[in-house]
């Protein structure tokens, strides 16, 4: 049985966008953070998360935001400086009715403004929720086909 939650759980890492050999940097990682979900996208990238230090170019960010974190639109805007043209970020915020709760529209708004796309939310763990948001030039190419 754990072989076959172990597999459900790495494909919950590659429909968020994850591949093999991506660097993946996380921004906002505090105690609260799915530890579990952390792993997953580690063992999916195969190797660590990067941190907020990482002072290169990044495949995708994985940004862990609470509502009292300051600006979404802002932080949105920082985790884009991160990352390559046509990369990805995986927005992670708690749940309804969890401390740091975020509002949906919120989150819509911030992203539109920081320039990014929405592609989809989804359950990210049990108290989180995850929204995968595309910079423009990746936006574009999963418009093409």
């Amino acid at each position: 049985m754990s072989a076959t939650a172990g597999h459900a759980e790495t494909n919950l890492a590659v429909r968020l966008g994850f591949q093999a050999g991506q660097v993946v940097q996380e921004i906002g990682y505090d105690e609260d953070t799915d530890q579990e979900l952390r792993d997953l996208i580690e063992e999916t990238i195969g190797s660590s998360l990067v941190d907020e230090d990482y002072d290169d170019v990044a495949d995708a960010v994985v940004l862990w935001f609470r509502d009292d974190d300051g600006d979404l639109t802002d932080a949105l805007v920082d985790a884009t400086t991160y990352i390559d043209e046509g990369g990805s970020v995986l927005l992670l915020t708690p749940k309804t009715g969890r401390d740091g709760y975020v509002e949906p529209s919120d989150i819509n708004e911030a992203a539109t403004t920081a320039g990014l796309s929405q592609t989809k939310s989804i359950n990210a763990g049990k108290d989180w929720s995850g929204s995968r948001l595309l910079t423009p030039k990746a936006a574009a190419r999963s418009g093409k086909r």
